[in-house]
């Protein structure tokens, strides 16, 4: 049997894509990543050298630039960046979410202006959901897009936006005003962030990142009729392929940060000794870091699934494996990183270790971009088709 007739094996030419990703994440590493969110700088070598290499943009089409990959291929990407003990946030964002529904949705000469940029890390796309009194209930976003002649008008604000400060562009999700039925028809526009009447404030957080979360304000942006990617009526469809991605990408990242604190966690109880014997024989310490590499296997199985499956153009297949391994990898990566710091003693705790800027950067996981409990009731209701409770 080949790898290609065993979906259980990475193909060579993925292995290849993983050892060089690994190699480069690990000429920078954490201490690059705590350093630039020290002297309050981004990841932009990195970045840069990510996108000269073809790794941000591995899943874009090659027409446009791109390695005309998938989904799964970006998050060997982020998983293999992450396990460095750095970080690339906006890879969910830009590559994933954006690009990924500029590639799906938007005309020639939305693809011809923005994947190219997208695709070798020259241009930055951030994305627009969430909003103040919105939350987790994105049916009861306000921001509204109305015409005004062939222009848009948006009006509205966004919050917990990731990267503005580094993004040429947002892509904002809107409703037009005769969608306020309490029924989500969202519409997408591509709102440059020089744009007159766009402005953005930087939310503080108590988070060792280099890449930052901003509020939105758009008050009346005008946008040319060309602007508006796909339909104005998307419906949910749209929002779906940058919303698996999304996930997908986020179990990504939990799956390589728990890995960072599996490895340094191993290493240390291998040589830790105690009494004459390296605490790691001991199973009350062996045995939680055993569950957590089983977990974290786990969960890495169905964001390869959801990957899969999204590549495969199935949107709504993709929802429920993405969002279980979401949900997955984010807790068995919280609980590997506090086991980490348990299994260290008050090494783990210093910043020479480097695990204890983990316990609250591994937390993202379980609330952003969806909750654990936002995940448990769509399994709830759409997998087990229970009532709804909200």
């Amino acid at each position: 049997m080949t790898t290609l007739d065993n979906p259980f094996v990475e193909t060579p030419e993925r292995a290849q894509l993983r050892s060089a990703v690994a190699g480069l994440a690990a000429k920078y590493g954490q201490e690059y990543f705590r350093q630039c969110a020290r002297e309050g700088r981004k990841t932009d070598e990195l970045w840069q050298e990510a996108g000269k290499l073809g790794f941000i943009g591995v899943n874009l089409p090659e027409e446009y630039g791109g390695g005309g990959a998938g989904m799964y291929e970006l998050a060997i990407v982020m998983e293999e960046i992450a396990a460095s003990g750095t970080g690339l946030l906006m890879l969910v964002v830009s590559p994933a979410i954006c690009g990924n529904v500029i590639a799906r949705f938007g005309t020639d000469e939305q693809k011809q202006r923005w994947l190219p940029g997208l695709a070798d890390g020259s241009i930055t796309m951030a994305f627009g959901i969430t909003e103040p009194d919105a939350g987790s209930n994105s049916h009861n976003i306000t921001t509204t897009a109305r015409r005004d002649g062939a222009d848009w008008l948006l009006s509205g604000q966004k919050v917990y936006i990731s990267g503005v400060d580094q993004a040429q562009a947002v892509l904002i999700v809107a409703r037009t005003e005769d969608a306020k039925t309490g029924k989500l028809k969202p519409a997408l526009f591509i709102v440059p962030t020089d744009a007159e009447n766009f402005s953005y404030t930087m939310i503080d957080m108590e988070l060792q990142n280099p890449e930052k979360q901003f509020q939105l304000f758009l008050d009346d942006v005008r946008l040319p009729a060309d602007a508006l990617v796909g339909d104005e009526d998307a419906a949910l469809s749209q929002l779906f392929a940058g919303l698996n991605p999304e996930r997908i990408m986020a179990a990504a990242s939990a799956v390589g940060m728990g890995r960072f604190a599996l490895d340094k966690a191993v290493s240390y109880v291998k040589e830790r000794t105690v009494w004459k014997t390296p605490i790691g024989a001991h199973q009350a310490i062996a045995h939680p870091l055993a569950q957590g590499k089983i977990e974290l296997e786990m969960a890495k199985l169905m964001m390869q699934k959801a990957a899969t499956m999204y590549d495969a153009g199935d949107d709504w297949g993709a929802a429920e494996p993405a969002n279980m391994a979401k949900y997955a990898a984010a807790e068995a990566a919280v609980k590997i990183v506090d086991q980490a710091v348990h299994s260290m003693g008050g090494n783990g705790l210093t910043s020479e270790y480097g695990i204890a800027p983990m316990l609250s950067l591994v937390r993202i996981a379980r609330v952003a971009p969806v909750s654990r409990e936002m995940i448990l009731n769509f399994v709830a209701q759409a997998s087990l088709g229970l009532p709804k409770s909200y």
